[in-house]
């Protein structure tokens, strides 16, 4: 962390925190559903975030397994078995590219495609269950501090059951 965006002149007091835990929480918790779905269905988490990473990198032109590290914060090396693994279950293909061989491209094979719309599908509907509530969390924590105590009025009226102690 490099201190970037601070702003030494706030000091944080208890909304603060709570309002950083609770979207700690919301955010732990969709990801605690994703890995379970995923797992349902079959695959790893990584292999999920994989599905979805290629998927939305394609409409951005070709997709090399170097995108994919990247996307992944992982290992260029780490991607490369990764996509091993996922090509043996029929999930993805590599190609080289026709106009440079020394480039692998990866796409999503027709199975590949069905797997991750079953998945997308089911996150698609947790979201919309929890999503208003991250909203709202999102906006108590952004909200400057001369309008706080009225914003974390509105959070606290949104998910009283989360909050022990009074944000206004």
């Amino acid at each position: 962390m490099n201190g970037k965006g601070l702003d030494e002149n706030y000091d944080l007091d208890i909304t603060d925190y709570q309002a950083l835990a609770e979207f700690r929480y919301q955010l732990r918790s969709f990801l605690a559903f994703s890995e379970q779905a995923a797992r349902a269905m079959g695959l790893e988490p990584q292999q999920h975030q994989l599905l979805l990473a290629l998927k939305g990198l394609s409409g951005h032109g070709k997709v090399t397994i170097g995108n994919l590290a990247e996307r992944l914060k992982i290992q260029h090396h780490s991607a490369v078995e990764l996509v091993n693994r996922m090509s043996e279950r029929h999930l993805i293909q590599r190609n080289r590219d026709k106009h440079d061989q020394r480039c692998v491209l990866v796409s999503l094979t027709p199975y590949g495609e069905e797997v991750l719309c079953r998945l997308s599908m089911l996150h698609r509907t947790e979201l919309r269950s929890t999503g208003p509530m991250l909203v709202q969390i999102l906006q108590a924590i952004s909200v400057h501090p001369a309008k706080k105590k009225e914003e974390n009025k509105f959070v606290v009226a949104a998910c009283p059951s989360r909050f022990t102690t009074n944000l206004g």
